[in-house]
């Protein structure tokens, strides 16, 4: 045996230790009464009491400092709301300006060089924590999700190199009704009634366009049931300081609407609600059209059909959810408390708020958060988070590839701590949000030689003269050396609209931080994406869970509990085009779901985290992968930290072959849900690391304690009694019987009626309702080898089998599981302390061989399982 492998602790943080997760509050006109403080809704690092105003430099108004890109954003667009793009067929809307896009020319040379002569750069692995903040018990949904076209959804009438969608299938729950609704992409949409947890109650299910039908039958408005305008809408712990009166749009403004003039960042302004972490992704949000109105759908407005009912659409832990509310929304002496436009009239943002604060159970439940998280709600992508001082050798080569999947990118520069936005002197704003419109090697020719530089094209949101003074900006010397063809395949102009570019090296030197959010494949729209962005991540998704005793096992410095966590394989078999060490980059994202929506129940996020390990290339290995692996192999990579945010991701290169992925909470028996999701440049085939469902062998243990011999002559003796002349015994005679012969274990409580009526279905072949000696001769043999297997996993003698145990001891009763039924069997038959009871664990043993005896699919196994009494 080799000697143990000595693998690197974990490392344990708090959110709060990440400097890049602050923000801080934001500052707006708004004409919302603000002289009593607001207790329950503004939280510490909030309060602007605490932090003072520092001394303005530019005479700009409403400057803010903030920390992150999208945070950020908030504070930086400063264009006058124009609708400013237009199709023939369209209303107008919002303020968009198309990004000046050219086609991308492959190479292979590096981006470290300011110019010509590039050299080749080094590949390395490259793994952090992002940002993004906030899963309890829905047992199945857990399995993976596959890519398959949609073919109820007409082909797209333009032809385009990008494949417009693809559809996630996620195993739909047994509570289904059957939405038939679905995304312009393609996606099946939920109603969300069948997404929420099950602490919301019973499911109940919304449909909009019924809503409004009947609403408008009946010359009525709309009043949420689910989301009622009373105080528990607002909050879960901490009671607001004034009357709150709710009041439709029209009881606000003589002329409501949902739009005025368009949309876009000046409708997005602070409330007395400590969510400025939702309003700058709702900033970035009005800056992609296409991303727009997949959360705000156009097909409600103030005045026609109005019944004052609306929907917003949130992705959420791999499903597009539809949110349908009323327009009730709280006010203080007629003035909107939250989330409201500059318009008075405008209520678009004010009604989107009131969704996402319904998804999450109150507005309360919106106080703190990060950025990310709500970016990923509305694109359903993925953050990245790089810090200049920590870059990784190949970033150039993942921002172009990030670009040609039509990320959102931004970056920012570290805020002066005594002047807002003070400029620098290259004509940079710091504590200012900037877009990365475009990634690109760009042709030039200096006298004898030519070559390839790595620039960028950034906008500042003003779209005014604040622009960037050094090497490649607007009409700086070097743009002599680019060949005219090159310039005007770039678009080049030299106007004072905000946008300019600069080299890779200049932009590494003079910003301090990078966001990178990786769009799934169907949010990439062929008619928006700028020429160049042509290709999309390949992604895996697979629901789990951590349920403490079974599969809560922790981190690797828990090593003899590590091995239970949930396992996942992932199969790279070939290397990122164009990458010179072969290698296969994959991103892996672990998400804790439902936490922010649970914390009226006292739920923070758990501390989460992630591990993964090469297999071998040859030979056997245990599935799952069992204590002795990780005692001996090392991983290959890991989350940087564990740490409390709803999502951790990692960037990695890896040979191609197969990997296991291991997601876990820092501390064992920490109980939550999970979304597990893999992108990737090529294919990645991704599935569980366990154990098919189905009969083994017993254990000879169990064969020498329950030897196969006729019932003792008492128990036949007693049958014949009971059964009387029919020869067979109903489920209530079965119990006297039972109850008889198991005393021992039963410890004078007695078999249940369910348990009863159980063996009666599994043996029952005529449909009598009852058993003949020789069924229950059959039964018997069973319940013999299930209790020595009791007596032989009752190591407490306590009378109850730990959970800890239950995947051993239903193996050595000659079954095998995966961790999705020892999940439901624990939630299903275990105490609260963690133990099963003989009565229960011999329910676990009858239904697990009646659904597997008869042949049924794992599906109707899981929901046979969830909907058991």
């Amino acid at each position: 045996m080799s000697n143990e492998i000595a693998e690197v602790d974990f490392v344990k943080l708090e959110k709060t230790d990440v400097q890049y997760l602050r923000t801080h509050s934001l500052e707006n006109n708004a004409s919302t009464p603000r002289n009593v403080t607001n207790k329950l809704l503004k939280s510490e690092t909030e309060m602007q009491s605490e932090n003072p105003k520092p001394e303005k430099k530019s005479s700009k108004k409403h400057n803010r400092a903030m920390s992150g890109f999208f945070t950020k954003l908030l504070d930086g667009f400063r264009r006058p709301k124009v609708a400013d793009h237009n199709t023939p067929d369209e209303p107008k809307r919002k303020s968009h300006k198309f990004w000046k896009s050219t086609k991308l020319v492959d190479t292979k040379a590096g981006a470290e060089d300011a110019v010509i002569g590039i050299k080749k750069m080094t590949i390395t692995e490259h793994c952090h924590v992002p940002s993004n903040a906030k899963a309890l018990k829905r047992p199945f949904d857990s399995p993976k999700v596959t890519l398959t076209q949609e073919r109820d959804v007409p082909p797209p009438k333009k032809s385009s190199i990008v494949v417009q969608h693809k559809d996630y299938q996620l195993k739909l729950p047994p509570y289904y009704k059957g939405s038939q609704m679905k995304m312009r992409s393609g996606e099946r949409l939920f109603w969300l009634g069948e997404t929420r947890p099950s602490s919301f109650g019973p499911a109940t299910y919304q449909d909009f366009k019924d809503i409004r039908s009947r609403c408008l039958a009946e010359g009525r408005l709309f009043e949420d049931p689910e989301f009622p305008a009373v105080d528990r809408s607002l909050y879960y712990k901490e009671s607001l300081d004034r009357p709150i009166t709710w009041l439709r749009p029209g009881e606000i403004s003589d002329n409501p609407q949902l739009f005025v003039e368009g949309y876009s960042r000046f409708d997005v302004q602070q409330g007395e609600l400590g969510d400025c972490w939702l309003l700058a992704a709702v900033a970035n949000l009005t800056l992609h059209r296409k991303l727009f109105f997949q959360v705000v759908p156009d097909d409600q407005s103030f005045d026609e059909d109005y019944a004052g009912v609306f929907h917003f659409r949130f992705w959420q832990y791999g499903r597009w959810v539809d949110v349908v509310i009323d327009d009730r929304l709280p006010t203080y002496r007629g003035k909107l408390v939250f989330l409201h436009s500059a318009e008075a009239n405008e209520f678009w943002s004010a009604l989107l708020e009131k969704a996402y604060a319904k998804l999450h159970g109150s507005y309360e439940a919106l106080k703190g958060g990060s950025t990310c998280e709500a970016m990923e709600d509305f694109t359903g992508g993925v953050t990245e988070m790089y810090e200049m001082s920590e870059l990784p050798p190949n970033f150039y080569t993942i921002l172009l590839k990030a670009y040609e999947r039509n990320s959102l990118m931004g970056c920012s520069i570290e805020p002066d701590p005594h002047i807002l936005e003070a400029e620098t002197p290259a004509g940079l704003i710091r504590g200012h949000a900037y877009s990365v419109t475009r990634v690109k090697y760009v042709d030039i020719e200096t006298p004898g030689r030519a070559g390839k530089i790595p620039l960028l094209r950034l906008r500042n949101p003003w779209g005014n003269e604040a622009e960037w003074n050094g090497p490649w900006s607007d009409k700086s010397p070097e743009w002599r050396y680019i060949p005219e063809s090159e310039k005007e395949e770039l678009g080049l102009t030299f106007d004072d609209d905000g946008e300019f570019w600069m080299s890779f090296k200049d932009f590494v030197n003079h910003f301090s931080r990078v966001e990178i959010c990786n769009l799934n494949p169907d949010s990439l729209d062929p008619e928006e994406c700028p020429e160049g962005c042509t290709k999309k991540w390949e992604m895996s998704v697979f629901e789990g869970e951590w349920v403490r005793g079974v599969t809560a096992g922790g981190c690797r410095n828990f090593l003899e509990t590590f091995w239970r966590n949930p396992q996942y394989t992932v199969t790279l078999s070939d290397p990122d085009e164009g990458d010179d060490e072969n290698k296969c980059t994959i991103i892996v994202a672990l998400m804790q779901k439902n936490r922010r929506s649970q914390r009226h129940q006292g739920l923070e996020c758990l501390t989460i985290g992630f591990a993964v390990y090469r297999l071998p290339d040859y030979g056997h290995v245990p599935k799952p992968l069992d204590v002795n692996f990780f005692k001996y192999n090392a991983s290959v990579g890991r989350s940087q930290a564990f740490i409390n945010l709803r999502e951790v991701s990692a960037r990695f290169k890896f040979e191609p072959g197969s990997y296991v992925i291991v997601p876990s909470t820092f501390d064992p028996d920490e109980e939550g849900e999970f979304l597990l999701r893999v992108f990737s440049e090529k294919d990645n085939n991704m599935a569980e690391n366990d154990e098919d469902i189905g009969m083994g062998d017993v254990d000879d243990r169990v064969k020498e304690l329950a030897p196969d011999p006729e019932p003792a002559d008492p128990v036949r003796e007693f049958f014949t009694r009971l059964a009387g002349s029919d020869g067979e015994v109903d489920w209530q005679e079965l119990k006297e019987i039972l109850d008889y012969a198991m005393r021992e274990e039963l410890q004078g409580q007695g078999f249940s009626k369910d348990v009863c009526r159980s063996m009666i279905a599994m043996l029952d072949k005529d449909g009598s309702g009852g058993l003949g000696f020789e069924e229950f001769k059959s039964l018997w043999i069973d319940l013999r080898n299930w209790r020595a297997v009791f007596r032989l996993y009752d190591v407490e003698r306590r009378g109850a089998v730990p959970a800890s145990h239950l995947r051993d001891a239903l193996h050595s009763a000659g079954y095998t599981v995966n961790a999705h039924v020892l999940n439901v069997l624990a939630h299903r038959y275990g105490t609260t302390d963690g133990y099963i009871q003989f009565d229960d664990f011999i329910m676990c043993a009858v239904r697990l061989k009646t659904m597997i005896a008869n042949g049924e699919p794992l599906e109707n196994l899981e929901r046979e399982l969830q909907q058991a009494p």
